[in-house]
């Protein structure tokens, strides 16, 4: 009305890697490693190494024992037990850390508790994703190869198979 040009707005679209698009929801108890890329929000009860590329989210419900945690960006809410090595390490109040960390950004919200060592670095060297990936190939190519061992012992007692022609 006097002049002044208004100015179109600005939407910015978050990268896929910061981003949530898998949950581990509360009730599931899962042990495993996780491996990949992506966001990835635990509420239930996670038991292996996690080596993540992305956002890894431990909401309040979560909790995680594992040795080793690695993602770029990690956020506690929950419970974790294991060493963390990220680029970004938020604690939220509710959040529980017993072990030593490895970041070059931290943050925490009065009430957060953290029990361990933290050593901060200027620059923080994760795999890159596709080294993740590739050792995700690994594992399948171990597991097929596995099931394809066991596929060829005989079938336990009770169970025919079609080697023992009953």
């Amino acid at each position: 009305m006097f002049g002044k040009k208004k100015s179109d707005p600005v939407f910015t679209v978050e990268p896929l890697a910061n981003q949530v698009t898998t949950i581990l929801g509360p009730g599931i108890n899962w042990t495993g490693d996780l491996r990949g890329k992506g966001g990835v929000r635990i509420e239930g009860t996670m038991e292996g190494e996690i080596a993540m590329r992305g956002l890894l989210v431990v909401g309040e419900t979560g909790k995680v024992t594992c040795k080793n945690l690695s993602a770029d960006t990690v956020m506690v809410a929950g419970m974790v037990k294991g060493n963390i090595t990220c680029q970004k390490l938020e604690i939220r109040s509710t959040g529980r850390i017993w072990g030593d960390v490895t970041t070059s950004s931290f943050a925490s919200e009065d009430g957060a508790f953290f029990r361990g060592q933290m050593r901060m670095e200027e620059q923080i060297n994760l795999p890159p994703a596709d080294e993740i990936a590739a050792s995700n190939a690994d594992l399948e190519s171990e597991i097929k190869l596995q099931a394809t061992e066991t596929s060829s012992d005989q079938a336990p007692a009770g169970i025919s198979s079609p080697a023992d022609g009953k």
